[in-house]
């Protein structure tokens, strides 16, 4: 019961202070979209900057570990496992300023301030999962248009995200689409953990002192080898880091 108090008397503040952040960030997305693609980019990574940083109001930890070969400002193709509705606010503000894109549900793109009209504005492709050739064909689009623009892509193959951090099947269809469309950006492996336990309750109420950790593999660069072994090379790298985490924690 202590535990539960001490959950809601840190998550108020935090839904508090993300529904302004959202609010100010779409106002600010607005006017910066009258400047153009790269202003308006500007705004939305500080979005996901600041957001990531206020889970902190919880007591959550972010533990980042990311490759040296990776170079700011230039464009990756991001492969990364899914486990909760904050894994874009994370791989958002760590990449501040690669400018990743995202593949995300058309209903997303509707009803919430900043998030929404970044998915609609930014580059991002939203699909329709019940018309796999709308989706597949805004994948390609929002995939050559950040090849042209050197920004990153970022695909979460498992569809949707996973209620206790186990990673689901990774559908091959929109990937292979994806690396096929952008065949000159280096693809990059991301694995997630433990930002599940964020929704364990659905924000009601988050746990407080949540440790999440992020891992950036090494850019994989784009030679003749063709897109599925790439996927296959990428989804091998999640699930042993994966593995190789949960080990380390069984043990102590």
């Amino acid at each position: 019961m202590l535990r539960r108090l001490r959950d809601w008397f840190f998550t108020i503040p935090f839904l508090l202070a993300m529904g302004l952040t959202l609010v100010g960030f779409h106002v600010a997305g607005l006017v910066a979209l009258r400047m153009g693609p790269r202003p308006f980019e500007h705004v939305m990574a500080r979005l996901q900057w600041t957001l990531m940083h206020l889970f902190t109001i919880t007591g959550a930890k972010l533990i980042v570990e990311e490759s040296d070969a990776i170079e700011p400002g230039r464009g990756y193709l991001i492969i990364s496992n899914h486990q909760s509705m904050f894994d874009i606010a994370v791989i958002g503000g760590v990449m501040l300023t690669n400018y990743p894109k995202y593949v995300a549900k058309t209903e997303l793109g509707k009803w919430i301030p900043s998030v929404s009209l970044n998915l609609r504005e930014g580059g991002n492709a939203l699909i329709d999962r019940g018309d796999r050739h709308q989706a597949v064909e805004a994948i390609v689009e929002m995939a050559e248009l950040a090849q042209e623009r050197d920004v990153s892509v970022v695909i979460f193959p498992e569809g949707t995200r996973s209620r206790d951090g186990t990673p689901g099947r990774f559908s091959r269809g929109g990937m292979k689409a994806l690396l096929n469309a952008a065949d000159q950006l280096p693809v990059v492996p991301v694995v997630i953990d433990g930002s599940w336990k964020l929704l364990r309750y659905n924000l009601r109420p988050i746990p407080f002192g949540t440790t999440v950790r992020l891992r950036l593999g090494d850019p994989m660069p784009r030679t003749q080898e063709d897109a599925g072994a790439m996927v296959e090379k990428s989804e091998t790298w999640i699930r042993d880091t994966l593995a190789e985490w949960r080990l380390a924690n069984a043990q102590g």
